[in-house]
Formats: structure tokens, C-alpha cells, sequence
């Protein structure tokens, strides 16, 4: 003989059934929904994007981190020591402008030392032509901040005669956000130091 209890527990087994499934289910689509994120977080850090001038989004893979960085942390130091070193007459503050993107206020400082010891006077007075010839620089990539020293190599042209020079520098870089014309490498230069100025001799240069 059926009665009513019957019925209710059916029902209630039911339920408990939907319930189950529900949860499990619920279950399942986080771990996949988990896995699916970190699956497309490792595939953006590898991946970059840029749009063309048709408006089309364009993946492109980047290159090792470290070698990218030691790439661009020599151009920027390249940059800079040209802007900052290769200058006469007509583009000194035009270059100087942008060397000034460059570094902190150890660059800034630099530069004010040389204008107030009448630097940027005399390259006006006598038409000095300062032109950068060579820059070497080593980088220490182990750890943020990054220590660098520079070899820069320079010509002063006074006219009917031409002097050589070999500055050493030194100081750090660390990262900042990209600015682009003004810094397109993302790096700064701190704590600059001009170490050692010499004259190179005629019988010794070398190109």
C-alpha cells in the first residue's frame, strides 16, 4: 500500500540529487574556469600586441627578457651619451633636451655644473664642434638597479685643430614607464658620475 511518505521521500531523494549535481558541476567549471586563466595569462606574458595602420590587432612574441634588456639598456645608454656629448653650436639645446629625458637628477645636476663653468658659453663663443665617435658600455643585468660603465670617445674640433678625448662614466638604470618620442627604452640613468677625462694622444688613436 502507497501513502503520501512515499512520494516525499522520492521528491526528497530527487533534490538531493539536483543539489549534488549542481555543486559538482559548479565545481568543475571553477577548476576549469581557473585553468583556462592561467593557461591565458601564460600565453599573453610571451605574446605582445600592436595595431597597423588598418586597424588590425597583430600578435607579436617577444624575445628572452634578458637579452631584450641588455639590447635595449645599450641603446639607451648610447643614446644618451650621444645626445649629452655630441653637440656644437647648433643643436646643443636641442640635445641636451632630450638627454635630459634620459636620466634623473644626477644627469640634471651634471648638466647645470657645466653651464654655470661656462661649458655651453664657450662651445657658442669660439663655434666649438664636440662630435662623439665610439661608446662602449657594460651593463650588470643581475639585479635592478642595473650598474653600467661607459666608454664615450670624442673629437673637439677648434677649427684648424682637433682634439681627441676618452671620458669614462658610470651610474645605474632602472625602469620607468616608456615614453615615447622622449624615452622609448623605459629605462633611467641615476647616480652619474663623469670618472676620468684624458686626452688621446695623435700617434694613439685608433678608430
Amino acid at each position: 500500500m502507497k501513502t503520501p511518505y512515499q512520494n516525499i521521500y522520492k521528491v526528497l531523494r530527487l533534490n538531493r540529487f539536483i543539489v549534488l549535481a549542481v555543486v559538482i558541476g559548479s565545481v568543475l567549471t571553477c577548476i576549469v574556469s581557473v585553468i583556462m586563466v592561467i593557461k591565458l595569462h601564460k600565453e599573453t606574458v610571451n605574446s605582445a600586441f600592436v595595431v597597423n595602420g588598418k586597424g588590425q590587432v597583430i600578435p607579436l612574441k617577444l624575445v628572452s627578457q634578458r637579452e631584450n634588456l641588455e639590447v635595449e639598456a645599450l641603446a639607451h645608454l648610447e643614446r644618451f651619451h650621444t645626445y649629452f656629448y655630441h653637440i656644437d653650436a647648433s643643436n646643443y639645446e636641442k640635445h641636451l633636451q632630450k638627454a635630459l629625458w634620459l636620466g634623473n637628477s644626477s644627469v640634471d645636476a651634471l648638466y647645470r655644473q657645466k653651464r654655470a663653468d661656462g661649458v655651453y658659453n664657450r662651445l657658442l663663443q669660439y663655434s666649438l664642434v664636440q662630435k662623439v665617435i665610439r661608446v662602449d658600455s657594460k651593463v650588470n643585468l643581475e639585479a635592478e638597479p642595473y650598474h653600467f660603465e661607459t666608454t664615450t670617445v670624442f673629437e673637439i674640433n677648434r677649427g684648424s685643430v682637433v682634439d681627441r678625448y676618452e671620458l669614462k662614466t658610470s651610474g645605474a638604470l632602472i625602469h620607468v614607464d616608456r615614453h615615447f618620442p622622449n624615452n622609448t627604452h623605459g629605462l633611467l640613468i641615476t647616480n652619474f658620475f663623469e670618472n676620468t677625462l684624458k686626452r688621446i694622444e695623435h700617434e694613439n688613436r685608433k678608430e
